[in-house]
């Protein structure tokens, strides 16, 4: 006789963690990589899945370059049974009301994640209505910028 299965997996009872990337980030590894550094998406998204793993966690990552996509995850989220939200919202970062109002509107903790240190480049880029409403920011450390957040969202 088969061996029977072994019990139902603790997976379902590991904190959820959802990470929204918004426009261009597709591109990574070929869009700037002066800037942003040589990592893909998809290289981001192991690193996070390894280190959720570590910590307990799951992760879904997720990708739009529509704004009222991301809007629609956002408010999503909890109903999804996710614990926390982690937000590299591209360019939409400066200049997304929509963005700030759906953050402050959801009852989870939203971290705002970039690549880059936004307040070391243009002007334009240092107004974050994201980080308005965001629990935390985590910027300047390339694909680990990543991986910090979700270990702070980890912490919450």
């Amino acid at each position: 006789m088969p061996a029977s299965p072994p019990p139902a997996s603790s997976e379902p009872s590991r904190r959820r963690i959802l990470v929204l990337n918004g426009p261009n980030l597709n591109l990574l590894g070929q869009r700037e990589p002066d800037i942003y550094g040589h990592a893909t998406l998809a290289d981001i998204g192991a690193l996070l899945e390894a280190r959720a793993s570590e910590l307990g966690l799951r992760v879904e990552c997720r990708q739009s370059n529509h704004e009222g996509v991301l809007l629609d995850w956002l408010q999503q989220a909890a109903g999804e049974g996710f614990a926390a939200v982690l937000l590299n919202a591209g360019a939409y970062t400066h200049s997304s009301i929509a963005l700030l109002d759906a953050i402050r509107a959801i009852a989870l903790p939203v971290i705002e994640v970039h690549l880059s240190d936004p307040s070391q480049r243009e002007e334009f880029r240092h107004l974050s209505y994201v980080g308005m409403a965001a629990a935390d920011t985590v910027q300047g450390l390339g694909a680990q910028s990543y991986v910090v957040a979700l270990e702070r969202a980890a912490a919450l």
